[in-house]
């Protein structure tokens, strides 16, 4: 399928300014909510007690909350729907250790009396073992983002490099702005989220950067915005395809995965948009703003001819007793 036919090339380097002020203002906003509302984080980091209960009828919340603050346990709890008026989830920013029985059983026991109602789940994480999961997924996102400066250094060189990670930095800001100002739940999904997202995006930039060095080295053009240009308009169909094909299963996921997946789902579909813009207005025109010399690339190429040329000489005359 062709949604793109490839006629002239599209002026995208026209449009690099305007799409780059547009991603500065996203990213001043994403820091600026970051740094007011901050990051929600789920008891998988922040350590606590989540209760999961699900009721035969509507959940009542109300009556939840009255039985509750009965038990000393549940100080400072809060309970809120989860996926339907059915079901709800009871947060405990405390550790419930030092209970000699279990927590499932205390709460069924709190709540008699507010309806027919089963414990659906109970997740129990120390805050000595949430500090060690944050601690090891930021080591986790950094070892990726060096790992993928050095695969893009050796495969092309520095300045595709840089290109690549400002996008990649880029579009983990908005992805996790976005998070803060929905207030998700940071656990270990948003982080697995946000992993898939940097191999999502590097491989978009990927695809167009290969197409772009393509473009570079069977081109006679020095100009390297129309050589830019050119390689994009020819990517553009695939990036359409995959972009949109990536965003309807996870929008699918989104809307019927249920509670558990949402903030999965939310965050890619963040990413998706924002690594698919990324590709083609930040990483792209960055290239060139470092200034990237087209005419200085062809000479080494030529140089790198030359030698592999001398190389295969030398061995022909070894291999031939000639030496």
């Amino acid at each position: 399928m062709e949604f793109f036919k490839y006629t002239r090339p599209f002026n995208f380097m026209g449009k690099s300014k305007i799409a780059m002020s547009i991603s500065i203002l996203l990213i001043v906003v994403s820091y600026a909510i970051l740094a007011v509302k901050g990051l929600n984080y789920g008891i998988d980091f922040a350590g606590g007690t989540i209760v999961q209960v699900k009721y035969d009828t509507k959940a009542p919340i109300d009556a939840m909350r009255e039985k509750l603050k009965s038990n000393k346990l549940f100080d400072g709890a809060s309970i809120s729907e989860f996926g339907s008026d059915q079901e709800v989830v009871i947060r405990m920013k405390t550790t419930t250790g030092s209970v000699t029985k279990d927590i499932g059983d205390v709460t069924r026991e709190a709540l008699k009396g507010t309806g027919n109602y089963e414990v659906r789940r109970v997740d129990i994480v120390g805050p000595k073992v949430g500090s060690e999961l944050k601690e090891k997924g930021l080591m986790a996102l950094l070892l990726s983002v060096m790992a993928i400066l050095i695969y893009v250094a050796f495969r092309f060189e520095w300045r595709f490099a840089v290109a690549s990670i400002v996008a990649l930095v880029h579009d983990v800001s908005i992805a996790m702005g976005a998070v803060a100002l929905f207030q998700i739940d940071v656990n270990l999904d948003v982080l697995a989220a946000i992993l898939t997202l940097l191999g999502y995006s590097l491989n978009d930039t990927i695809i167009v950067f290969d197409r772009i060095r393509e473009g570079i080295t069977k081109s006679k053009n020095s100009n390297l915005a129309e050589i830019v240009n050119e390689s994009i308009t020819r990517t553009l169909a695939r990036t359409t395809l995959t972009s949109l094909t990536t965003f309807f299963v996870v929008f699918t996921l989104f809307m019927f995965g249920g509670e558990i997946i949402h903030a999965f789902a939310f965050t890619l579909l963040v990413g998706i948009v924002v690594g698919t813009y990324s590709s083609i207005f930040v990483a792209s025109p960055i290239l060139i703003w470092f200034g990237f010399d087209v005419k200085n690339y062809h000479v080494k190429l030529g140089e790198k001819a030359k030698r592999e040329a001398e190389k295969n000489r030398m061995r022909a005359e070894f291999e031939s007793g000639v030496m």
